[in-house]
């Protein structure tokens, strides 16, 4: 109940992500396409895009997974109330997902969580399912080259966390909640597992300190 109050509290220019999804939806959708979102929580990239594609006059089949069975009663009742036309609710690990083909996947601050020896072959199951010309995007916490600027961004991302209401405890608690779950990459480190999952294109397309959109 509280997560997306949270997460917009928690995530830098987390609408800002959401604006990019939709323009990128704009060239990579046709009259009717299939897009994943890996890592849905409750639904709100979804019901944008549904929106988004309602207004284009397309139509899309929305195809959510995530491994809480709390989190997509949330995200159903959200897609119900929006009038979301057309959408599968998965709940499972991602790394378990037997892929369609789809014309996009998307996993926001998704991948981070996932095992880091499995990231590679799921990153190459996602590939080899997308359709010709389909496309990922992926949004990552990231670690920096070395420490001393790795602490500067760390320093400046707890200053903006309080800066939209969090107290102390809060956020003490939450990076200890985080410590052993969250396992970031640097970005060479992330564009080097995309080439070799089969990209042969990928781009960082956003950064903000240590938050990064590929």
């Amino acid at each position: 109940a509280a997560f997306d109050d949270m997460v917009s509290r928690s995530v830098p220019f987390y609408g800002e992500i959401h604006r990019i999804i939709l323009d990128l939806t704009r060239y990579y959708t046709g009259k009717s396409s299939t897009i994943y979102d890996l890592g849905c929580s409750t639904g709100t990239t979804m019901a944008l895009i549904d929106k988004a594609q309602k207004e284009q006059g397309k139509h899309v089949l929305l195809i959510g997974v995530d491994n809480s069975e709390e989190m997509l009663k949330v995200c159903k009742k959200k897609l119900n109330r929006k009038k979301v036309r057309d959408f599968e609710l998965i709940c499972d690990q991602i790394e378990n997902i037997k892929f369609k083909k789809s014309d996009m996947i998307i996993m926001n601050y998704t991948l981070q969580f996932i095992p880091p020896k499995v990231r590679s072959d799921l990153l190459s199951r996602i590939h080899k399912s997308l359709k010709k010309g389909g496309i990922l995007i992926l949004s990552e916490k990231i670690k920096s080259e070395d420490n001393t600027t790795g602490k500067l961004l760390t320093d400046l991302y707890y200053d903006f966390k309080r800066r939209n209401g969090y107290s102390e405890l809060e956020i003490a608690q939450k990076r200890q909640a985080l410590e052993n779950i969250l396992k970031p990459m640097t970005t060479h480190q992330q564009l080097e597992l995309l080439k070799k999952a089969g990209f042969k294109n990928s781009e960082n397309i956003f950064r903000w300190y240590n938050f990064a959109s590929y």
